[in-house]
């Protein structure tokens, strides 16, 4: 903006197209805003939600209904999310973030930019038919899946996951299954009626559980089916 030379002279504003780093006022302000929808874009946007299914289901196969703490499993969740994301997080950071705060790019582009690598991401975890079922939906035709909307990709996302999730745990739950079974049948073949094979069969489950260290084999399981 040009100062004011004098009385009656007009005033000329010269926005240019010159980049500055966002204030700190700015910066506070978005902090929040992300902080708001943390939860709801940790559960949206990233492995979460399949891996907290997984180690809910796998507790329940166990019979084992607060043990462990549901603090702990999403804890667990939390972590390996961050540990399964951290390789988008990192290009976002430095394809959005980082040129945002030294005031290369606008927020738009930053915006823009973010979205280019979790897209990516999620895309490679999405289901074709569920992928398919939310553009139609949506009144969507893209070329590519690449041009999917995130109105459309994030829910055919959030399906495949509790999909995936679903499958995994169905798998786990076989051989707890085949326990509770074969120690019914033989309580029942004992003439013992008033006692649960539930109650029975739990120091079986777990002790075979531990043998076969079942946390780090589900763990295992999960991370390998991010890839």
């Amino acid at each position: 903006m040009t100062p004011l030379l004098a009385a009656g002279s007009s005033v000329q504003l010269n926005f240019g197209k010159s980049l500055t780093k966002p204030s700190e006022s700015i910066l506070i302000i978005l902090a929040v805003a992300v902080l708001a929808v943390a939860p709801a874009l940790l559960i949206m946007l990233t492995g979460f939600t399949r891996i907290v299914v997984v180690l809910g289901l796998t507790r329940n196969a166990l019979g084992l209904q607060t043990i462990p703490p549901n603090q702990v499993i999403a804890g667990l969740a939390l972590f390996l999310s961050l540990f399964i994301m951290q390789p988008t997080l990192s290009q976002m950071n430095q394809q959005a973030l980082q040129p945002y705060l030294h005031g290369r790019i606008n927020v738009t582009e930053a915006y823009h930019k973010a979205e280019v690598p979790l897209e990516h991401w999620m895309l490679k975890q999405t289901d074709a038919q569920e992928l398919t079922l939310m553009t139609q939906a949506a009144h969507e035709h893209p070329a590519t899946p690449e041009n999917v909307s995130l109105v459309a990709l994030v829910p055919a996302f959030v399906l495949s996951q509790l999909k995936s999730a679903f499958i995994i745990g169905f798998v786990i739950f076989v051989p707890f299954l085949i326990i509770d079974l074969v120690v019914s049948a033989v309580l029942m073949s004992m003439g013992i009626m008033m006692l649960p094979p539930t109650l029975v069969s739990l120091p079986f489950k777990v002790l075979l559980f531990v043998m076969i260290d079942g946390w780090t084999l589900v763990t295992h399981t999960l991370l390998t089916s991010f890839r």
